[in-house]
């Protein structure tokens, strides 16, 4: 990260033609970045990287009344994964107990 020396605002690279610079967000002036900058590169994240997947049946979990939708059976175990944005409810997963399905319930 690179601070502009006139007024000490963060400066943003841009191209310009064949070379990348530091443009001050705040009052304009440039600098040449040869040298300045770290190339990385950014990793794309979606809700479905953040899911914990539990396939050990040791794990001691709560259990609910909810209907499995390929036995029917009416009791499952629970738990809730914040998968969206912090304002949003959180997703509920479902497991039955008798054959294992898992499954989802988005929050409201």
């Amino acid at each position: 990260m690179q601070f502009c020396d006139k007024c000490g605002a963060m400066m943003a690279p841009f191209k310009d033609a064949d070379a990348v610079k530091l443009k001050c967000r705040s009052c304009g002036y440039v600098i040449d970045a040869a040298g300045s900058l770290k190339v990385s590169q950014k990793v794309e994240r979606t809700p479905r990287d953040k899911i914990v997947v539990i396939d050990d049946d040791t794990v001691p979990m709560p259990k609910t009344s909810a209907s499995c939708p390929k036995c029917g059976h009416n009791e499952a175990y629970y738990w809730t994964v914040q998968t969206r944005r912090g304002d949003e409810g959180a997703t509920e997963f479902y497991r039955c107990t008798k054959c294992k399905t898992t499954w989802r319930n988005y929050g409201g």
